[in-house]
Order: C-alpha cells, then structure tokens, then sequence
C-alpha cells in the first residue's frame, strides 16, 4: 500500500514501492461471496501481490478480502486459491496484496 503521506511530499509512488514488478498476463480468478467468481487478467505480479485489471467488472471495496487463483496457458500456478486484500483502485482495475500466515 502506498504512503499518501510521502505523496503529498512528492516522492513519487514507484520509489515507495517494497517489491520489484513483474509484467504478465496471468489469468486470475477472484472469488467472493459478494461477488461471486469473476476472472480478469492480470497486469503485474510482485512478492507482495498483483495488479488485476478489472474491465467492466465492479471492483470489489479497498478492505475486501478474496480467494484468488493465478492461471497461465499452461494450468494455475496455485492449485488452492490465496487469500489477498484489495489494498486500492486504479482506473481500470484493483490492487491486491497476499496476506500473511500468522
């Protein structure tokens, strides 16, 4: 998640950021009650989580917790869905963060 703070300072958000991108165009399925299960594509995918582009799909609230499920040609990369929160929106599609084992 981004410091709004170090924003308003002008450090911008790429140099905030704690984990190295990487470009892909994985498939991910996102499953919530609320929701359902939408599948969308990914944009990037670090250590810390992914970028989802979500279309015309209605973005699930910052704070929502989801199953997700990361796909490529080849079959998913997990078999079990992680659990991952939206941590922001951006136009077009949501932020997600992996969530930590206690």
């Amino acid at each position: 998640m981004f410091d709004r703070d170090a924003v308003l300072r002008g450090i911008s958000l790429e140099d905030q950021r704690k984990y190295i991108r990487a470009n892909t165009g994985a498939l991910v399925e996102l499953f919530h009650p609320s929701i359902g299960r939408i599948e969308a594509k990914a944009r990037d995918l670090s250590e810390g989580g992914i970028f989802v582009l979500m279309g015309h799909q209605v973005s699930p609230p910052i704070g929502t917790i989801l199953q997700v499920r990361i796909k490529r040609y080849t079959g998913a990369i997990n078999q079990e869905p992680v659990a991952m929160r939206v941590v922001h929106h951006q136009a077009g599609g949501i932020g997600l963060s992996f969530i930590k084992s206690p």
